[in-house]
C-alpha cells in the first residue's frame, strides 16, 4: 500500500489557520485601557477573560463596560440584545492560570517596562506553545519585551487608543522575530473589531504617542514658562487648532504618569533634548497630580466643574 503524504500547508493557509483559531482572549489589566478593550472584544463575538493583580478592580472594570455598553444603546449604536450577548461573553479571571487555554492574550498594564516583563515571566509558562501575546505598551519597545517571553515570534504590539470604544485606530508593532503568522492573525483580529490598523516600527512611542506626547510636553513648556495659563492654552488650541480637547485637559485624561513615562522612553531612547519632560510635569506627577484619575492634575475635578489648577 503507497503511503500519500498529506501536502505541506502554504504560508497563507497557515496564518488563515492561525487567525481563525483566534476565539478566546484574556486582557490582563482591568483599568480604562483593559476594559475598553474587553469590551470592544466582546462586542465583536469573543469570548473574552477579564483579569487584574486587584480583584477589585475586575468588578469595578465589568461594571464601567456595562455602563458603557448602556450608554451605546441609549445612543442607538447598539442594541440591548447586542449588549446583553456581550456581557455574556466576558467573565472575571482571578489568576493568570485562569488564562492558560486563551488563544490571545494582551497585556494592559501600566506604562512601566519592570511591571509588564514581570507580568510576561509570570503568564507564558501557564500558555499554550500557540497562544499569541500581545501587549498594549504605547511606548516601549516591542523587541525589548518579546525578549523576555518564551514566544518572541508569537509576541506582537497591540495599541489601542483611549477611550478604545470610540477610537477607531489600532498600531500594531513587529519586534524583530514576530513572525508573519503571528502578524496576520493580529491584522484579521483587528479587521474583527471594526477597527482601523495603522503599522509602526519598533521605535520609541511608535507614530500617535512620538507625535502627540510632544506637543503635550510643550504645552506643559507653555504654562511652565508663563507664556499662557491652563485655560488661555487649552481654549487657544482647541479654537485656534480645533483640537477636540486642549493638551493639559487631555494629558489629565490620559493620566500625567503615563504622558511622563512616554516622554521619558522618548528621550532616553532617542537621546535628543527636545524629549527632555517638562520640570512640570515631573512635579505634578511627585505630587500625585496624575489628572482625572486621581480628580486633581491640571485641572481639580472634586467640585461639580472642572477648575484650572494653574
Amino acid at each position: 500500500m503507497v503511503e500519500v503524504k498529506e501536502r505541506p500547508k502554504t504560508r497563507t493557509e497557515r496564518t488563515e489557520g492561525m487567525a481563525h483559531s483566534i476565539r478566546k482572549i484574556g486582557i490582563v489589566g482591568a483599568g480604562q485601557m483593559g476594559n475598553g478593550i474587553a469590551h470592544v472584544c466582546a462586542l465583536a463575538g469573543f469570548h473574552v477573560l477579564l483579569n487584574d493583580v486587584v480583584p477589585d478592580r475586575i468588578s469595578e472594570g465589568l461594571a464601567t463596560i456595562n455602563g458603557n455598553l448602556a450608554r451605546q444603546v441609549s445612543r442607538q449604536r447598539i442594541t440591548d440584545e447586542q449588549r446583553q450577548a456581550a456581557i455574556k461573553r466576558i467573565a472575571p479571571a482571578n489568576s493568570l492560570d485562569e488564562l492558560g487555554d486563551c488563544d490571545l492574550v494582551i497585556e494592559a498594564a501600566t506604562e512601566a517596562e519592570d511591571v509588564k516583563r514581570k507580568i510576561f515571566a509570570a503568564l507564558c509558562p501557564l500558555l499554550k506553545p500557540e497562544t499569541i501575546v500581545g501587549t498594549n505598551t504605547s511606548s516601549i519597545s516591542i523587541t525589548r519585551l518579546a525578549a523576555a517571553t518564551d514566544r518572541p515570534e508569537r509576541f506582537i504590539g497591540i495599541h489601542f487608543m483611549n477611550p478604545v470604544p470610540l477610537m477607531e485606530l489600532v498600531e500594531v508593532i513587529r519586534g524583530i522575530a514576530t513572525d508573519d503568522p503571528t502578524f496576520e492573525a493580529t491584522k484579521q483580529f483587528i479587521g474583527k473589531l471594526s477597527k482601523q490598523m495603522a503599522v509602526s516600527e519598533d521605535f520609541p512611542a511608535f507614530i500617535v504617542n512620538r507625535i502627540l506626547l510632544p506637543m503635550i510636553n510643550e504645552a506643559i513648556y507653555t504654562l511652565y514658562e508663563g507664556v499662557g495659563n491652563v485655560e488661555a492654552i487649552d481654549t487657544a488650541m482647541r479654537l485656534g487648532a480645533h483640537h477636540p480637547m486642549g493638551p493639559l485637559e487631555l494629558a489629565d485624561f490620559i493620566g500625567l504618569d503615563t504622558c511622563l513615562s512616554v516622554m521619558q522612553v522618548l528621550h532616553e531612547g532617542l537621546a535628543d533634548s527636545k524629549y527632555r519632560p517638562c520640570p512640570l510635569l515631573v512635579k505634578y506627577v511627585e505630587a500625585g497630580w496624575l489628572g482625572r484619575k486621581t480628580q486633581r492634575g491640571f485641572y481639580d475635578y472634586r467640585g461639580d466643574k472642572p477648575v484650572p489648577t494653574r
